[in-house]
């Protein structure tokens, strides 16, 4: 077995989190991941650092992340067409996966913002993209292979008892080595951009708004309207898209969604078709992704709630405003996965990206979530939130089911931490 880097394992992204792991592990094969694991008291598995809060945290690390070098773990992915299935390993990100896929002539169903995030980090934590047809990055895996604490390797596939268990796992139930995703045949879309659409249009004709293409986000700053709703249709599906959406009129030049930043970052617009790599996402791979120095919360609310919670939060606008950089609200389709945010029914997400001022963003975040809580909000997984496992329990009808997923699985409670048990555990 290589031996572990005693460095400390650093910062995430974002810069707000210094994880406590003296030891980051980077094994080159699955039996080192088994010898790691097994020896291991308490271990997690540290993915593209895109989390906000303690949930990757742990005494020892260990990174899939293929860094070409003999000590990486090896980024193979492997496509079927004739079975409609790509097979990748922990590690790969969005980014990297989709150049395979380009080569191949074949797609996943959606992608989040970011292409710069891990695959199996995103679907752990029920990450999503946007549209009211379209499941979260989840709802893609059709089977997983992971490394349990034990040192012992599960493979399940979609149909087998707990499958729908361990699919958005919060990293609890053991390292993720491999996971097998859904693909279709490759597709265009085009993007474009409206601006200013007016607060009534979205409370009178929400509905229509968000299914005006394959892909809907709008962004507000939560003042006098909602500055863009950035629409991403695909070429291979009939649209009646105009120059107007409900009074916000079509932009005739690029932006940004992070209001008055540079958009050559960003993915195109202006109506111009591309490989739906180069469109779904807002960032394009080679650069920073939004704003780069940020902080991150989001909360999903059942779709039938949402124009009542919209105006919950137009409420605290002036609260929210100082502290924010932009707020993009987008759709996500209903799931059937224990520990998903859109488990049972369709959702709405509200994602904030906040100035780097932690401690002052807690303080409003706690006044979001009293003003949500009607609509009983589920947070993101991986990203800033207040509430603690007593008030998400009730939220999640597999709760139970979950939390005794995990002490089968892990009866040492080598993957528990902290955050999971307070958060998750603490219902």
């Amino acid at each position: 077995m290589t031996a572990p880097d005693d460095r400390p394992a650093g910062v995430n992204w974002a810069g707000n989190l210094a994880y406590r792991a003296a030891r980051l592990h980077r094994p080159a094969s699955l039996e080192q991941v088994q010898e790691i694991v097994a020896a291991a008291p308490r271990v997690r598995v540290l993915g593209s650092r895109h989390s906000f809060n303690e949930i990757a945290d742990s005494a020892e690390l260990i990174s899939l992340e293929a860094v070409h070098a003999e000590s990486a773990f090896p980024a193979a992915i492997d496509v079927d067409l004739a079975a409609g299935t790509v097979s990748l390993s922990g590690g790969v990100k969005y980014g990297e996966l989709a150049e395979v896929l380009r080569d191949e002539g074949a797609a996943l169903h959606n992608l989040a913002s970011l292409p710069h995030i891990s695959v199996a980090g995103a679907v752990a934590t029920a990450t999503h993209g946007s549209g009211v047809g379209n499941g979260n990055l989840a709802t893609a895996v059709s089977a997983l292979e992971l490394v349990r604490s034990d040192g012992e390797v599960l493979r399940v596939r979609r149909g087998d008892p707990d499958f729908d268990g361990m699919v958005v796992n919060l990293g609890a139930l053991g390292v993720v080595t491999r996971l097998s995703l859904d693909v279709e045949p490759a597709y265009e879309v085009s993007q474009r951009v409206f601006e200013h659409l007016p607060w009534t249009a979205l409370d009178e004709h929400f509905d229509e708004i968000v299914s005006a293409g394959y892909s809907v986000s709008l962004f507000t700053l939560w003042g006098e309207d909602v500055e863009m709703v950035w629409v991403k249709s695909r070429t291979d599906r009939p649209s009646s898209l105009g120059d107007d959406l409900f009074g916000a009129a079509a932009a005739t030049t690029e932006l940004n969604p992070v209001i008055g930043l540079d958009p050559t970052p960003c993915t195109p617009q202006l109506g111009r078709p591309g490989l739906w790599s180069d469109r779904m996402p807002h960032f394009r791979m080679g650069f920073t992704p939004s704003a780069g120095e940020e902080l991150q919360a989001e909360y999903l609310v059942p779709a039938r709630s949402a124009v009542e919670a919209l105006r919950a939060v137009r409420s605290l606008g002036d609260r929210i405003r100082p502290l924010l950089l932009t707020c993009e609200i987008r759709t996500v389709a209903a799931d059937e996965l224990w520990m998903s945010t859109a488990h049972g029914e369709p959702t709405v997400a509200v994602h904030f990206t906040w100035r780097p001022a932690q401690d002052e963003v807690l303080a409003v975040l706690a006044e979001l979530e009293r003003a949500l809580e009607p609509f009983a909000p589920r947070p993101h997984w991986g990203k800033l939130f207040c509430a603690g496992g007593a008030e998400l329990a009730g939220r999640y009808e597999r709760h139970a089911d979950f939390v005794g997923l995990v002490e089968r699985l892990d009866p040492r409670g080598a993957f528990r931490n902290d955050w999971f048990e307070a958060t998750v555990l603490d219902g």
